[in-house]
This record gives structure tokens, sequence and C-alpha cells, in this order.
């Protein structure tokens, strides 16, 4: 099983799905009478370009891309109610991730419940982006946090708040989504 920030984890398990989003002008959207799921305030993109496969233990190229989606939205650190953790189950990514959420967020980043749907869902690669864009959308309109499931044991270098195992309720109105993939220079 995948197990993001466990300390017994072992790394990603692959799965398969798929997700849809329509991404359309927000008086368009109302115009047409649509339902509103969520909307996209801010984003950003990095590249770490440190190695194919390797990511630095301190965080700092996710938190500046955290950092710049949280300025794109006009978002301050403490309005994150929420963070949908890339939470890949590797020893590496985990602890960058968590390094970077508590750069970005600061002392926020412990009162912020953070979770990992990979766990329950598998990696589908290409395809969890819109999983988890979707997911999100779907815990802020029901008032609910995922969990990260088979989350047991926490790593004593992850030490944020991965809501394991149960979901939890909570209004959520700022919700920060982060992913990762290879990239860099061998």
């Amino acid at each position: 099983a995948c197990r993001p920030f466990d300390r017994t984890r072992t790394g990603l398990i692959l799965g398969e799905g798929s997700a849809v989003l329509v991404l359309e002008e927000y008086e368009h959207a109302r115009r047409r009478g649509a339902t509103i799921y969520a909307e996209v305030a801010g984003y950003a993109s990095r590249c770490n370009a440190f190695h194919m496969t390797g990511l630095k233990a301190d965080g700092k190229e996710m938190s500046e891309a955290i950092d710049l989606a949280l300025g794109d939205a006009r978002l301050d650190p403490t309005a994150i109610d929420y963070v949908n953790a890339h939470g890949s189950g590797t020893k590496q990514n985990d602890r960058h991730e968590t390094a970077a959420v508590k750069l970005s967020l600061g002392d926020h980043a412990y009162r912020t419940p953070m979770s990992g749907i990979k766990a329950s869902v598998g990696h589908s690669l290409g395809a969890i982006g819109s999983i988890e864009i979707a997911a999100c959308a779907l815990s802020m309109r029901h008032g609910v946090v995922v969990p990260t499931a088979n989350l047991h044991e926490a790593d004593p270098e992850c030490d944020l708040d991965y809501v394991p195992n149960t979901a939890r309720e909570r209004e959520l109105g700022a919700v920060l989504t982060v992913g990762s993939g290879f990239g860099g220079l061998p």
C-alpha cells in the first residue's frame, strides 16, 4: 500500500483514473447557470534542475512555487485552510514537501490539515493532477478534508497534520494543491 508520510513508506503505487474539469470565466459560468465548484485563484510552476529524479531535502524549490502561487492568488499563507499534498509515499518527496509547506506557510503549516489522496487512489501519473483538483473542489463543496490512508506511524521528519485514516469535517475557503514530477538535469 502507498503510505505517504508514514515511517514505513516504500514509495508510490500506480493507479488508474481520470477527471475532466471545465474551466471558464466566472461570469460566463454564472450566465449559463453552471454549478461552480471552485475558482482557480492562482498557480505557479518551477523546475529545480537539481537531478532527474532527486530533490533537495530543504524544500526550497517547491516552496518557491507555493509562494508564487499564493502571490498570484493574492493570498496570505494564513488564508490556506487545507493542503492537498503531492504525497507520493517516497521518503525523499514526503520530506521535501513537508519542508516546503513549512517554509511557505510558516507556523500556519502546523495548524493546516494536509493529506495525500494517492494513498487511496494510487498515482495515475499524468492524470493525477486533474484528479486531485477535482478532489479539492469536492472537498470544498462538501466541507470535508480527505484523509491520508495507511498512515499509522508518522515519519519524525514529517511532523505536520496529515489527517491520518479518517476524514475530517472542516469549512474550506482556500485550498492549496501541490503537484510534483520528474525533471532537472542528470
